[in-house]
C-alpha cells in the first residue's frame, strides 16, 4: 500500500479517519475530520469520498459524514464480540429486570474496558456508559475485573502509570489498587462505590470462557444504597450462567458485601 512522503501508508491514514468518530461525534465535516486525523483537506477528502464508494461511510444530505452501514454488517457478522454479545443477552436481560438500572458487559482492550452491550431502564441512575464506550481499568468495577485477572505485565504497566481520579473515591494509590486487585480476584467480585460519579456504585463479577480465563465482565450499576448487597447474588449467578453458555467450567466465589 503506498506510502504518504512522510513515510504513512494508506492504511495508517484511513484508520485515522475512522478514529475521528466518536458517540459524541458521530457526524463530522470532511473538514473537521481531515483536522483531527492531521491530515491535508485534500487527502483527507480524495480518501472518504473512496471510502463513501464503498459503503464504509456515509454521507447525509447536508454533506456531512458519519460511518456506513458497511462497518456495522462486517462487525455483526465476524466481531469475536457477538457469540459473547448473544451468550449473555438472555443474562443480561434477567439481571436488569432485577436491578433495575444498568447491566453491562465489557471486555478488555489494551489498557482500557471496551464495553460491548449495555441495558438499561426508564428513571435508572446515571452511567457514562454507552455501548462502544471505553474507560480507564482502574475507574470502574468492570475494568477492574478485568485489571485484577489480566497478565502481570499488563497489571504492573497500569500500577506505573498515571492513575486519574474521576473523584475523592477512585483509587490513585498504586498500593493501595494492588490490594484492591488481590481482594477482586479472592472474592470473586468488583465493588466500586462513587468511583467515577458520587452517589453511583458499581459491582462486576468475571465472565469466563471455555478454557476458563476471564474474557469479559459483567457489571451493574446502581445507585450507592443499602440495596446495593442484594444485587451481588444475582449478578454472580447471571455472570456465572454466561461462563457456562460459553462452556466455561464452573467456578465458585464466596459472596461479601459490606
Amino acid at each position: 500500500m503506498a506510502n504518504s512522503p512522510a513515510g504513512e501508508s494508506v492504511l495508517a491514514r484511513v484508520v485515522r479517519i475512522f478514529e475521528t468518530f466518536g458517540s459524541d461525534t458521530p457526524a463530522l465535516r470532511v473538514s473537521e475530520i481531515a483536522r483531527r486525523a492531521g491530515l491535508p483537506v485534500p487527502t483527507a477528502s480524495r480518501l472518504i469520498e473512496e471510502l463513501v464508494g464503498h459503503g464504509w461511510l456515509h454521507r447525509e444530505p447536508d454533506r456531512s459524514v458519519r460511518l456506513g452501514l458497511r462497518i456495522w454488517e462486517l462487525a455483526s457478522r465476524a466481531s469475536p464480540a457477538l457469540s459473547l454479545r448473544e451468550a449473555a443477552m438472555p443474562f443480561l436481560e434477567d439481571l436488569q429486570a432485577v436491578v433495575g438500572h444498568h447491566t453491562q458487559l465489557g471486555v478488555l482492550e489494551g489498557r482500557e474496558v471496551l464495553f460491548v452491550e449495555r441495558l438499561s431502564a426508564p428513571g435508572a441512575v446515571e452511567n457514562v456508559i454507552r455501548i462502544a464506550g471505553r474507560l480507564p481499568l482502574h475507574v470502574n468495577s468492570a475494568g477492574l475485573v478485568l485489571l485484577a485477572h489480566a497478565p502481570v505485565e499488563l497489571q504492573e504497566s497500569v500500577l506505573a502509570a498515571p492513575l486519574r481520579a474521576y473523584t475523592r473515591r477512585t483509587i490513585t494509590d498504586p498500593a493501595r489498587l494492588r490490594a484492591f486487585l488481590a481482594d477482586v480476584r479472592r472474592g470473586g467480585f468488583a465493588l466500586c462505590r462513587g468511583f467515577i460519579d458520587d452517589g453511583v456504585t458499581g459491582i462486576a463479577a468475571p465472565v469466563r470462557g471455555p478454557d476458563g480465563e476471564v474474557a469479559a465482565a459483567l457489571a451493574v450499576i446502581m445507585p450507592d444504597d443499602a440495596a446495593v448487597p442484594g444485587h451481588l447474588p444475582a449478578l454472580q449467578t447471571a455472570a456465572r450462567g454466561i461462563s457456562r453458555a460459553l462452556g466455561a467450567p464452573l467456578v465458585s466465589h464466596s459472596m461479601k458485601v459490606r
